[in-house]
């Protein structure tokens, strides 16, 4: 269905494009773009062709993932100890208060 839409604007002559502009291509003066561009680094460009060792990185991002879980156990290892602590002074504070009144 599509395409028999697209016939139909083709055959009117009808165009998604602007075509009532004041200045033609050969009009306007552009500028022309003198800036060198970097020549790339010999050594990058043969980098490609040499065999990677993939099992190197696996083993290095498995490594990541473990120091990972260490930082991430010692951490939550921290939070309960500081929350333990957190809740036996507010236990001794709430004693030593209803001692003061009793």
């Amino acid at each position: 269905m599509a395409k028999n839409r697209n016939k139909k604007k083709l055959k009117n002559g009808s165009t998604a494009m602007d075509i009532a502009s004041d200045q033609t291509v050969a009009d306007r003066v552009q500028a022309m773009d003198t800036s060198e561009s970097a020549a790339p680094n010999p050594s990058k460009i043969a980098a490609p062709s040499r065999s990677l060792k993939r099992g190197v990185q696996m083993k290095r991002s498995k490594n990541v993932r473990k120091m990972k879980a260490i930082a991430k156990a010692v951490c939550k290892s921290e939070k309960s100890v500081e929350k333990i602590l957190k809740h036996e002074t507010k236990i001794s504070r709430t004693q030593s208060a209803k001692k003061l009144y009793d």
